[in-house]
């Protein structure tokens, strides 16, 4: 394997980055390096040589090009994108710029790059679209999203992925493009942008800010730790059937008010003075259109592919607080950029 990962110097994306030179499979990067993307999340990789890294937008076709011909990839990975919910409310239009302009741009560029590639070369080909489960919408109180699950976005952000991954199989069908989709449940670990729920609650703990709970607290989100979710994006690359998708859980539904208290346990272990953490928790506003739950049911990449999971939900929790408390440096430096303020008012909208 030789894998190209867009948006590898984000969360997920420096995860299955590292996971893949640990490995010894070498690798390129393309990522815009954004707010969310550090060049920090990969200068300390094992095996990963930064000269391989490009800062580039997937939307600049000509850029894509070159490195699609100088790297020569097998696999791409196809991670870049606008991730957040609450940013996509209040910013929807470069949420679809980039979502879906840049997935169609590096789809046109891939399949040229394809097309030229020999017999053997192309039979071995792979473009993987890494999805979220969000674009199921909200699940029933007992459902479990599958695959054949109706796509229902309720975000700005879940319809952009959504409208994303019809590109991509719009381009198996129309062009034979060998392609493959992986939905997402919700990922936590290292060296994710404090915007989002876990590091903020990390963060804004260890310096007794308040814990910001959307509405009730009681929405449900199905958890998995990033290092399992790069396994199986791996494991997706390397024998998923090609035009099918698959669903990435590590059946850990929870909810949002569990997660937070269970952060400020693992706060109150490593921080005594500051306990207990949980009388920082305030109840706000809830965002709009939040969904209510999110639980999916991954049988068919475990019985078909054999992953499992291996990061324990409550050791992948005080391993991911340990790590952005004792990181001091990366930390400061990302949250130079956010001010962990309240996001998605959707006051573009109004």
């Amino acid at each position: 394997m030789r894998a190209l990962v867009t948006g590898g110097a984000g969360f997920i994306g420096s995860a299955l980055v590292r996971a893949l030179a640990a490995d010894g499979v070498p690798v390129a990067v393309i990522d815009a390096l954004t707010y969310a993307g550090h060049r920090d999340n990969l200068s300390d990789i094992p095996g990963f040589d930064t000269g391989q890294l490009a800062e580039a937008d997937v939307r600049d076709r000509e850029r894509v090009r070159d490195v699609l011909e100088a790297f020569r990839p097998t696999v791409v990975f196809h991670l870049a994108a606008e991730t957040h919910v609450d940013r996509s409310i209040d910013g929807p239009a470069r949420c679809f710029d980039v979502n879906v302009g840049g997935t169609y741009a590096l789809l046109e560029e891939a399949t040229e790059y394809w097309r030229g590639l020999g017999p053997a070369e192309r039979d071995a080909f792979r473009f993987l679209q890494v999805s979220t489960d969000e674009v199921f919408g909200s699940a029933g109180q007992e459902e479990l999203f599958t695959e054949s699950s109706r796509y229902a976005p309720n975000s700005p952000y879940a319809a952009s992925k959504g409208a994303a991954d019809y590109l991509v199989r719009t381009w198996s069908m129309a062009f034979d493009l060998p392609v493959l989709l992986a939905h997402g449940a919700n990922t936590y670990g290292a060296r994710q942008f404090p915007e989002k729920l876990v590091p903020l609650m990390i963060l804004n703990g260890r310096d007794s800010a308040k814990l910001p709970v959307y509405g009730d607290g009681e929405q449900v989100r199905d958890w998995m730790h990033a290092e399992d979710h790069a396994a199986a994006l791996r494991r997706v690359a390397e024998d998923g059937r090609v035009g099918e998708s698959y669903i990435l859980s590590a059946r850990n539904p929870r909810t949002n008010i569990e997660v937070i208290r269970l952060l400020c346990e693992a706060l109150d272990r490593r921080l005594p003075d500051g306990a207990p953490h949980a009388r920082l928790i305030e109840h706000v506003a809830d965002r709009p259109a939040h969904d209510r739950r999110y639980a999916s049911d991954p049988s068919k990449i475990e019985k078909e592919l054999g992953w499992r999971p291996r990061v324990a939900f409550g050791d992948g929790m005080d391993k991911t607080v340990a790590w952005y408390l004792d990181n001091v440096g990366w930390c400061a430096r990302v949250s130079s950029l956010y001010g962990r303020q309240r996001l998605g008012l959707g006051a573009a909208a109004r």
